[in-house]
């Protein structure tokens, strides 16, 4: 199966979680998704007062020069990793 499949099959999975995973891994996937997707961070980083919105950011700007293929590759393999528990 190539990557591209592979990593939309991940993005299908992630979402029959029996349970959600905590949030430092729920930064994990989106960064990796947003770093495989759009590569590195654009735009502006949010104010102190969108803690949630500049966490996002700050977990995505932490992915900056990880190439797009590679980020796929970690969201499948983390995917894989919760569903196995």
């Amino acid at each position: 199966m190539a990557l591209d499949d592979d990593f939309s099959a991940a993005q299908s999975r992630v979402k029959t979680l029996s349970k959600a995973p905590s949030n430092d891994t729920l930064l994990e996937l989106y960064s990796l998704y947003k770093q495989g997707t759009e590569g590195d961070v654009q735009g502006k980083r949010p104010g102190m007062l969108d803690i949630k919105g500049r966490a996002k950011y700050d977990a995505w700007a932490g992915r900056k020069g990880l190439a797009k293929d590679a980020a796929k590759q970690q969201y499948v393999a983390l995917v894989d990793k919760l569903l196995r528990g």
